[in-house]
């Protein structure tokens, strides 16, 4: 029989691909078990072959939306590694339309797996931490839930209500050992990005970001595995905008802080 008793395990959703793969590696790196969750079988089964960690990793599909198919992946990580100490809910898909024609289908889409999606895995993974003594949740918001934005009606109101969410968790599972955060990412350089965001789109951006350029994934994962180490062990209930200074910017203007930048 195997001794689960010092092995430590992640689970990770959305982890075929951009920020939750990295996440995923992050903890492999780190010598976690981890389960990378994903609805894309295709990509994820390329992703379990590309790392090849076979001894440390499974790749389950998943439809976090789907209680039973949550359910179903919470006992296979269970018959496979035997306990759950971290759950990164990172699962998430958009819909970037004016608010008048997004369709009220669009909008539950959305929720389903940005809000709904949390709710399901931190409820089934959060009950096989308390059989190992507790553990840490970091859910993955968007700069998108802090500050409200153009064509994001359903993608930003549902990371909104995530880093709410978080904040319900954090009060009711710290008291059993459970830290529950939440990281606001900024613009992410991802396959994604690269496909969506125009010339004239990244320049904005790269004008309104104090710091000038969009994050990596690494840097998102770099801040997800700090939430779930022992280096964060009081921190609970928090949102960090990993974002290049994006929020605290503001309304200002970037002419200003090149002229000051610029300023002899």
């Amino acid at each position: 029989m195997t001794d689960h008793s010092s092995t430590r395990v992640a689970v990770v959703t959305g982890a075929a691909r951009g920020i939750g793969r990295t996440i995923g590696e992050w903890f492999l790196r780190h010598h976690y078990k981890v389960a990378f969750l994903d609805v894309d079988q295709t990509t994820l089964d390329a992703a379990v072959l590309d790392i090849a960690r076979p001894d440390d990793m499974i790749g389950i599909h998943c439809d976090v939306s789907d209680p039973s198919q949550v359910a179903r992946a919470a006992a296979q990580v269970m018959a496979q590694f035997g306990r759950v100490d971290a759950l990164v809910n990172n699962a998430g898909v958009a819909v970037f339309k004016p608010i008048l024609e997004t369709t009220f289908e669009e909008w539950r889409t959305v929720l389903a797996t940005n809000l709904d999606g949390a709710f399901l895995c931190t409820n089934a993974f959060a009950a096989l931490m308390l059989k190992s003594g507790g553990g840490a949740v970091v859910n993955i918001a968007s700069i998108s839930g802090l500050r409200a934005s153009t064509l994001r009606v359903a993608y930003g109101t549902s990371k909104a209500a995530l880093i709410h969410l978080t904040k319900q968790y954090a009060v009711e599972l710290g008291a059993v050992g459970i830290r529950v955060n939440v990281i606001a990412p900024g613009p992410v350089e991802t396959e994604m990005s690269k496909r969506v965001h125009s010339a004239a789109i990244r320049s904005d951006y790269y004008d309104t970001i104090p710091l000038g350029r969009y994050g990596t994934t690494e840097e998102m994962a770099s801040a997800v595995g700090f939430l779930c180490s022992e280096n964060a062990s009081f921190i609970n209930g928090q949102v960090i905008a990993v974002d290049g200074g994006f929020d605290a910017a503001g309304v200002g203007l970037p002419t200003l802080r090149r002229n000051m930048v610029d300023a002899p």
